[in-house]
Parts: C-alpha cells; sequence; structure tokens
C-alpha cells in the first residue's frame, strides 16, 4: 500500500498508513484471536470496469506507463493528483482491498471489515480528483449489490464532501450515501449541499449535511445524530459502507474544522452501532483524508480497528512508548502521549431545540427538510 505514493512533499503520504499499522501492532490489536490481516491484491480491469468507465481505466495505465505524459482532461497529472510510474497497480491495490472486503462479507467470513488505506471518495466514474484515482468504496459498494445486497447504506465522515461516491450511485435507489462534511463553500470539491438529494429515479438517496467552518465535535456530533440514524432506520439497509477521513481534526491543515480523535473515535462507534443495530453487525469501514500522520490519522484508524474487532480502546490509554519514539527519531517531533485528546464530548440533542442563530442547527435544518419528508419523517421532530 506504501507505494500510493504521490511525491514526497504531496499531503496524502503513505507513510500515515505505515505509522497506522505500527501503532496497531504496538497497540497489541493485530493480535487479537478474532482479528484477521489480510493482503490487499490488485482489482482487476473487470472490477474496476463495475464504476470507472473503460476509457479512464485505460487512461490511467497509460500515465501509469508514461508518467511524463499526463491527461489532465481525466485528472491524472495535475497539481492535486501527480502522475507517478506504477500508479495504476498502486490505486488498484487500495481498491482491491475494499473488494475482498465486501466479498468477505457476502461470503460471511467477516462481519466487519478496515481497509484504512482506502476511502479513495473523491475519484468519478471517468476522473481523477482530490488524491483519489479508483473509488474504492464504490467498488465495495457495487461488489455488494452484485452479490445480492438489496440496499446498502453508505456513510461520509470525511471533511471532504464525498463527492465521487455519490456521483456513481446518484440514480441508484439501492444506495443511500449520507456525507458530513465542511460547507463547500469554504473548502473542495464546492458541493454537497442540502438541496444535492439525488436522481430522478432515487430522491432522497443523497443526503448532504454541510456544516461552517470551524465547526467542533459538539456540533458535529449533534448534525450526525440529528440526520444520519432516522435516515439509517428509515433506509433499512443491509450493510454499511463508512468512510473515516479524520481530516476534520483541529491539527490537520487541508481543513477547517475543529473535531479532536475523541470525537471522531465517537463517529465509529456511532457507526458501529448502527450497523449492529440494522444490519446484523455487517459494516466495511474505510480511512480516507487525514494529512497530519503523526499525531492523528494513526490514532484515529485504530480506534476505527480496535472498535471493528469489538474492544475499543480507551482514550486514557498511553500510545505505546516505542512508537512515540519511532515518530520522534523519524520526524524528530513527539507525538501524543495519549489515544485521546481529552475533549468534550458532550452535545446538545436534536430534541432539545432548533436554535435558528446556530449555523450548524441551519445546516440540519436544510438537510432535513430536503430529505426527511420524502422518508416520511417530519423535518422537524422524530
Amino acid at each position: 500500500m506504501l507505494a500510493y505514493r504521490f511525491s514526497e512533499t504531496h499531503p496524502m503520504h503513505p507513510l500515515r498508513l505505515e505509522l497506522t499499522a505500527r501503532l496497531c501492532g504496538d497497540l497489541g490489536l493485530f493480535d487479537r484471536e478474532n482479528l484477521r490481516v489480510v493482503a490487499p491484491r490488485l482489482a482487476t480491469d473487470d472490477e474496476l470496469g463495475r464504476v470507472h468507465e473503460p476509457e479512464y481505466i485505460t487512461a490511467v495505465r497509460a500515465v501509469s506507463a508514461h508518467p511524463e505524459i499526463p491527461n489532465e482532461a481525466r485528472g491524472l497529472g495535475t497539481e492535486d493528483n501527480p502522475a507517478y510510474e506504477g500508479i495504476h497497480e498502486a490505486s488498484a491495490r487500495l481498491a482491491g482491498g475494499s473488494l475482498q472486503g465486501a466479498t468477505a462479507i457476502l461470503e460471511e467470513r467477516a462481519l466487519h471489515v478496515v481497509n484504512f488505506g482506502g476511502g479513495m471518495h473523491h475519484a468519478a466514474r471517468g476522473k481523477a480528483s482530490g488524491f483519489c484515482i479508483y473509488n474504492d468504496t464504490a467498488l465495495a459498494i457495487q461488489r455488494l449489490l452484485d452479490g445480492g445486497v438489496s440496499k446498502v447504506l453508505y456513510i461520509d465522515v470525511d471533511a471532504h464532501h464525498g463527492d465521487g461516491t455519490e456521483s456513481i450511485f446518484w440514480d441508484d435507489p439501492r444506495v443511500m450515501t449520507i456525507s458530513l462534511h465542511e460547507t463547500g463553500m469554504s473548502l473542495f470539491p464546492g458541493t454537497g449541499y442540502a438541496n444535492e438529494i439525488g436522481g430522478p429515479a432515487a430522491q432522497g438517496t443523497a443526503v448532504n449535511i454541510a456544516v461552517p467552518p470551524r465547526t467542533g465535535d459538539a456540533g458535529w456530533l449533534r448534525a450526525f445524530h440529528a440526520v444520519v440514524p432516522q435516515l439509517a432506520q428509515a433506509f433499512a439497509p443491509e450493510v454499511i459502507v463508512s468512510q473515516h477521513g479524520c481530516d476534520g481534526h483541529k491539527d490537520d491543515e487541508l481543513s477547517n474544522l475543529r473535531l479532536s480523535v475523541d470525537g471522531q473515535r465517537q463517529n465509529a462507534l456511532d457507526i458501529c452501532e448502527l450497523a449492529e443495530r440494522l444490519c446484523a453487525g455487517r459494516w466495511i469501514a474505510t480511512g480516507g483524508g487525514g494529512y497530519n500522520i503523526t499525531a492523528v490519522a494513526p490514532r484515529a484508524w485504530s480506534h476505527l480497528v480496535a472498535i471493528a474487532s469489538g474492544k475499543p480502546v480507551p482514550l486514557a490509554t498511553p500510545v505505546p512508548g516505542p512508537w512515540r519514539v519511532y515518530v520522534h527519531e523519524r520526524y524528530g517531533i513527539w507525538p501524543p502521549e495519549f489515544m485521546g485528546d481529552n475533549a468534550e464530548l458532550w452535545w446538545r440533542s436534536w430534541e432539545v431545540g432548533y436554535d435558528p442563530a446556530d449555523p450548524v442547527d441551519r445546516s440540519i435544518m436544510a438537510t432535513r427538510k430536503e430529505i426527511f419528508p420524502l422518508f416520511g419523517l417530519d423535518p422537524w421532530f422524530d
């Protein structure tokens, strides 16, 4: 997976994956009896073609062989997505991991799957975007549908709108995509507003909650709980696929949100609980954005792995000393001492009341007014 490397200075540096795996190991997560680590394989062209245009796959292969000849019309060789030799194989491996997870769910060989190297949610059918070449979340969803799953719920808690996955299933009533993100008025990709609700055949299955810049844990979790559980229950999915980009953290430079690792861990707990309650536990979780590679991504995704394996790591758990020493020796900085940020996670329940002066509440209400009536839900009350 470390071959997914645009450049040494690109924000999407694969060392975040190496540090996550090392931290999971030092925490003893990979030694748990119910957890199995599987090497990801390359997705085939036929598999990639289930969600991507054949011409696009051909373009990626061409740039992969000749990175000196970019294809900017396809988003390849741009500032966000620099071309490099082997980009097809590296991207297909990330995709293959999520496909393996979907197959394991279908074959009942796994109940929960985590691919923290995945979450490439900006890639569209025919174009690379936002550091994403092949959309592994969409591929996993399509594999589930092809395997007989009737409805899949996709939940995206990355700071950036999950536009690629949404666009691929825009007019497919079997897939509900819910994206909770910073508003497109202040952040890439500039989309994901409340009135983007899906195509003519799938009205209400694209759900967007666009919160304002500087939203912290309290507003973020209020927005999640005011929209996601209610729609998840109404939609009644058989499997949940989630994207856990951790770039909404206050110490991540690629968003304007103010979240903590504590809040991101809570999101994972909440999504796991939804899968248990609605899908008999069937859940595929991916990584995504996350550009603070020493302090945030490894802790956030280690929490995700721990939650998926059934025993969350307490926030007060000390970060293993050998891991901290390794990071210090490699980067010259000391990472956090504990697995949490000691944040206050209290948030106001939506049932407490709507405050029209609160910009987060206005965002929530905009989404509820657009979507809830389409599922027989009252936008004001549950």
